[in-house]
């Protein structure tokens, strides 16, 4: 009995465990960690989705740094010419121009207090110069090749240091204003180095080798710093210092924030990682490579254009082939990242990991690589400005004063980027690119500022892209039933599309009617009789066919020519509704529609007379040629 009773109060407790539960607990949702002032640190980076301006070197523009102290920017390309720039209340004034080494320059390095600037070169040369007064005050020929080279003094030292990697050892030597090293670093790395920064706030350089082994070192005592409000740890495996050695990489560039606390190392393999500079321990990591784009691509996330995509990937297998170099580089504030990808320059929140913005991304045509940000307020000569400005003949500059009620108005934020195989350097500020062309010296000009004699090539591509604003690439007809945004074949069929765009702007088709419609078939119009018997080219008369293999009558709402007969084109024109294979090599195709497809077929089904004319006139209110 009493095993009986044992076993009942057992089951008991079995059936009370089986028996029904309070509700668990709801998991605690992760709160999003939040950047305080996030919006005015956004306001002052660089917001425009084109770049404003862009200005030539003579050769492909390797490097360009911002001396923000000083408010200089140089830049060098890889024939071996540096060039300085001031930054001025709007845009850069030209300075001075150096043709400084024989052969390609390998690094450009400015000083923390903007004061001094080196460049080292293939031609085994190091020169050094004064920024301030743009001048070359020390040339060094050395009995290696230099490569990379950082500053690593604190801003106003009275003898300024600079370190200098030896493109083909794993040496660094240690340079002042003799011309013999003051110190060489031999056993610290086992690969030459590829990437050299100083970071002031902590005095130590943090260096990298192709191995992908990254150092500390202090900037006087050559050796791991000792003192460990600086290095946190003893020993390199207490961080994550090898990641780069790990993955079989190594680094290209390192940035330092502005508060020394966090270094971005920008990798071989696409890869960029931020550290925590007294731990050693990776905070973020963002895969920037091609397999990533490829596979947003296919989920139909990244939204580029097919064509476009694989014009962006093929360049993308050819920079990796390439020993050009990118960079990642810190706004002022620290929190944000700024770094080049195949889908355009990205700005990113380290604190809150996020996107905050992209650059560029519709300048398909380059593919950005090294950049370099100044973000605060110009110290100009006002005076001499506007005396610039009234030499130039530029109309908006006359708003430039001395004294400004407004600080924010003078503060100028502006991204400089070089570009792959481009011999131009590119700005992004806070302004789109000015669709006027500007008088005086600018006239003409765009925002592609020819200060170098431009090549054949490049003069070819102004005239075409000068010709481009006047045959127009996207046209938004304006109808009673809607509008219809058309995209135009100007490089295949450019007297064609000259004379659509010309009669456009000339307001030539307004109020004309459809006055030819047949269903599953096209509808017409672009007479000014109504008939289909009247209408004229821009020059008078007819015009000849223009047939390009690869636009045919293929597929529905495409816009072609309407004629009489073979160089009988006028003003007519007409969008099929259906492919139309039969009236290829007759008939001038010069556009597809892009938008408005259901305007196109609504037309199509008007009520229609026995000659096809719509029993309600269906009219052209305008055209807007874009």
């Amino acid at each position: 009995m009493a095993d009986k009773s044992l076993h009942a109060r057992e089951d008991a407790v079995s059936s009370d465990d089986d028996g029904p539960m309070p509700m668990p607990m709801q998991p605690t949702k992760k709160k999003h960690k939040k950047l305080p002032f996030e919006a005015a640190y956004v306001a002052n980076l660089p917001c425009a989705a084109m770049y404003e301006r862009s200005f030539m070197h003579r050769a492909t523009v390797s490097h360009v740094v911002v001396a923000p102290e000083t408010q200089f920017i140089i830049t060098a390309s890889v024939d071996g010419h540096v060039k300085f720039w001031k930054k001025m209340t709007r845009g850069i004034e030209f300075v001075k121009h150096y043709k400084a080494h024989l052969e390609e320059v390998h690094d450009l390095a400015v000083s923390a207090d903007g004061l001094r600037l080196c460049s080292t070169s293939a031609d085994r040369s190091i020169k050094l110069y004064d920024v301030l007064s743009f001048d070359m005050v020390n040339m060094l020929a050395v009995t290696f090749t230099p490569g990379n080279c950082s500053w690593i003094s604190a801003k106003g030292s009275i003898e300024p240091k600079v370190a200098v990697a030896d493109r083909n050892s794993s040496a660094v030597r240690i340079y002042t204003t003799a011309n013999e090293p003051v110190h060489t670093i031999s056993q610290l790395h086992a690969a030459p180095v590829t990437a050299l920064t100083f970071n002031p706030v902590t005095n130590c350089v943090i260096s990298a080798d192709q191995k992908g082994i990254i150092e500390y070192w202090d900037a006087d005592s050559y050796r791991f710093p000792t003192d460990r409000k600086v290095a946190k740890f003893r020993f390199k495996g207490e961080t994550n210092l090898y990641e780069l050695a790990k993955n079989k990489t190594y680094a290209t560039a390192i940035d330092v924030s502005p508060d020394g606390k966090s270094f971005v190392v920008t990798a071989k393999d696409n890869q960029i990682r931020v550290f925590r500079f007294d731990t050693g321990k990776m905070r973020r990591k963002y895969d920037e490579s091609l397999a990533v784009f490829e596979d947003a691509q296919a989920d139909d996330t990244l939204h580029l254009d097919a064509i476009d995509f694989g014009r962006r990937a093929a360049v993308e297998r050819e920079l990796a082939n390439s020993d050009v170099v990118s960079n990642c580089i810190f706004d002022e504030s620290g929190y944000f990242i700024l770094y080049a990808t195949l889908a355009g320059i990205k700005v990113v929140n380290v604190e809150t990991n996020k996107v905050v913005k992209v650059l560029g991304k519709v300048e398909s045509s380059d593919r950005f690589l090294r950049l370099s940000l100044f973000q605060g307020k110009p110290k100009i000569n006002t005076q001499y400005e506007k005396h610039l400005k009234a030499a130039s003949g530029l109309k908006h500059e006359a708003e430039v004063m001395s004294d400004s009620n407004n600080e924010r108005d003078n503060i100028d934020p502006t991204l400089f980027c070089t570009s792959f195989k481009r011999n131009r350097f590119f700005l992004f500020s806070s302004r789109e690119p000015e669709d006027d062309e500007g008088e005086g010296a600018s006239a003409g000009t765009g925002r592609d500022v020819f200060n170098e004699k431009p090549t054949l090539e490049e003069a070819q591509v102004a005239t075409e892209s000068s010709t481009a604003k006047v045959l127009g690439e996207t046209a938004i007809m304006h109808t009673t039933m809607g509008d219809i945004t058309l995209k135009l074949f100007g490089k295949e069929c450019p007297r064609t599309v000259e004379n659509f765009c010309t009669h456009a702007r000339n307001r030539y088709y307004d109020n004309l009617i459809f006055h030819r419609v047949i269903k599953n078939f096209m509808v017409q119009t672009g007479d000014p009789l109504g008939d289909g018997t009247g209408g004229e080219s821009i020059w008078g008369g007819e015009f000849e066919d223009e047939f390009h293999r690869s636009l045919r009558h293929d597929r529905p709402f495409t816009l072609s020519m309407a004629n009489a007969g073979p160089g009988t084109n006028g003003s007519q024109f007409f969008i099929t509704t259906v492919p139309t294979p039969w009236l290829d090599n007759k008939h001038t195709v010069f556009g597809r529609v892009e938008h408005g497809k259901d305007t196109v077929s609504s037309i199509e089904n008007a009520r229609v007379d026995k000659s096809d004319k719509p029993l309600t006139d269906i009219k052209i209110v305008n055209i807007d040629i874009f």
